[in-house]
C-alpha cells in the first residue's frame, strides 16, 4: 500500500482496514528519508523512496496513489500491469485520454480501479442524496455548490499546469461537480463557465476562480464557484419544489453538517472518511464486486471538467 506523505498524515494508513485483515505494507515517497521516518508512525512495515519498488513488491495487492495529478496514469499503469488493484486520488488524471489508458489497463489486468471520492461514502452526503431521491422536500430544482480556500505557498505543485492539469477547478471544483451529479443522479447536458483571475503572477499557469452553470436532463440547474482566492466557501444547498436542504460545511474531512428547511438538522454520526472508502474498496476486491467509485466515474468527471475549461476558452456554453 503506497500513499503520499501529506494525506497519509490524515490517518489514512492508520485507519485502512478497520473492518478487514488488511496490512499496510510499504509506504513510498520520493523523499526516502521522509518515508523512512513516517512509515512506523503510520503503521507501514516498510518504506521506499522509489515507487517502482512498491509496484514490483509481490507482497502488495493494492497500490493507493496520492501524488501530483500528472503522475497518476504512469504509476497506475505500472501497478495494473503488475496485477495490483489501484485506488487513486481525484481527479483521476489531467485528461480524458490519460484516464482512458488507466481504464484500459485495469480491464486488461482484470483488477479494480477506484477513485478517492470519499464523500460518496460520507453519511451526511448520503442523507442528502436520500432526500433528493425520495423527494422528501419535493423535487430538486436548483443546486448551489461552492468550494474554495485562499492558496498559500506560491511554489507548490498545484499551481503548475503540467503537474496539476489546472487550478482550483481540478482541485476543489470537482467536489461541486460531484455534488450536482450525486443529488440529481444524472449527467449534465449543458455547461456555461467563466474564469476570474486577480493575481496574474501567482496564478499564471492555472485558474484561480471559476464560475459555472450546468443543466441536467430532468431540468435541474446547478450553479458553482470554486476558488483559490477566498476562505469560507465549502457548502451546498438544494432548492426544491417545496423548500430546501443542504450542508455547510460539506467538503471537509470531518465536521460536515447541515439542515433541512422543515427544521431537522442533518448531522449524522462521524465516520473516518478515509477508513470507510478504503474498507469499501477492500470489500469490493474480497467479494469480487465492482466499486461504485470506478475509474469510469473518474473519467466522466474529468470529461466535464474539460468541458468547463472549453466553455471558458470559447466564451460560450458547451452542449454535451
Amino acid at each position: 500500500m503506497g500513499r503520499a506523505h501529506s494525506i497519509a498524515l490524515h490517518s489514512v494508513a492508520a485507519t485502512f482496514g478497520a473492518d478487514y485483515a488488511v496490512e499496510c505494507t510499504v509506504l513510498a515517497d520520493g523523499n526516502a528519508e521522509r518515508a523512512r521516518e513516517a512509515a512506523p508512525q503510520l503503521g507501514f512495515a516498510h518504506s521506499t523512496g522509489d515507487w517502482r519498488e512498491l509496484v514490483a513488491d509481490p507482497r502488495i495487492d493494492v497500490v493507493d496513489i496520492c501524488t501530483p495529478n500528472h503522475l497518476h496514469a504512469e504509476m497506475a499503469l505500472a501497478a495494473l500491469a503488475a496485477g495490483k488493484h489501484v485506488y487513486c486520488e481525484k481527479p483521476l488524471e489531467i485528461s480524458v485520454e490519460r484516464c482512458q489508458k488507466m481504464i484500459d489497463g485495469c480491464k486488461k489486468a482484470g483488477v479494480q480501479l477506484g477513485v478517492g471520492y470519499r464523500l460518496q461514502f460520507e453519511p451526511n452526503h448520503l442523507e442528502c442524496v436520500r432526500l433528493a431521491k425520495e423527494k422528501v422536500l419535493g423535487d430538486v430544482k436548483v443546486i448551489d455548490a461552492n468550494f474554495g480556500f485562499a492558496m498559500g505557498d506560491p511554489t507548490q505543485w498545484r499551481l503548475k499546469r503540467d503537474l496539476a492539469g489546472g487550478g482550483s477547478l481540478m482541485d476543489v471544483g470537482i467536489y461541486c461537480l460531484q455534488t450536482a451529479r450525486m443529488l440529481t443522479g444524472e449527467d449534465p447536458i449543458w455547461i456555461n463557465a467563466a474564469e476570474d483571475k486577480t493575481d496574474a503572477v501567482k496564478f499564471k499557469e492555472v485558474d484561480e476562480t471559476v464560475m459555472w452553470q450546468m443543466k441536467f436532463p430532468s431540468g435541474v440547474v446547478s450553479n458553482s464557484v470554486c476558488t483559490y482566492n477566498a476562505n469560507g466557501l465549502a457548502g451546498f444547498r438544494a432548492a426544491t419544489s417545496r423548500s430546501w436542504f443542504g450542508l455547510e460545511p460539506a467538503y471537509f474531512y470531518g465536521g460536515n453538517r447541515g439542515r433541512r428547511s422543515d427544521g431537522p438538522e442533518i448531522n449524522m454520526p462521524v465516520t473516518d472518511q478515509f477508513a470507510v472508502e478504503l474498507d469499501d474498496f477492500a470489500d469490493c476486491i474480497i467479494n469480487k464486486k465492482p466499486t461504485k467509485v470506478s475509474g469510469e466515474m473518474g473519467t466522466t468527471d474529468v470529461k466535464y471538467l474539460m468541458a468547463i475549461y472549453e466553455s471558458i476558452k470559447k466564451g460560450r456554453p458547451v452542449t454535451l
